[in-house]
């Protein structure tokens, strides 16, 4: 895998990665508007925290999947994914 390939792969799993984290640990204001009801974004959100967090977890998924891509178990060059050889 290239540094550009690895690059791209981390930030696309670190946004899929951000979405899963957001919920995480928000809570609504606990008064709603008086007068539309709307209770709007989240009182405290913590979203350093939330990328820190997203961050750590991105590491962790794509150190897998590198290793997993620069091992020999998952190629189409050898091993049980390979395509039979054409004469």
């Amino acid at each position: 895998m290239s540094w550009f390939t690895g690059a791209v792969l981390y930030v696309l799993i670190w946004w899929t990665a951000l979405f899963a984290v957001l919920p995480w640990g928000t809570h609504p204001i606990a008064d709603p508007d008086s007068a539309t009801g709307w209770r709007g974004a989240p009182a405290r959100p913590r979203m350093g925290l939330k990328m820190l967090a997203t961050t750590l977890v991105s590491v962790v998924i794509w150190g897998g999947c590198y290793l997993l891509i620069s091992s020999s178990w998952l190629s189409f060059r050898s091993g049980w994914l390979a395509l039979p050889p054409t004469h």
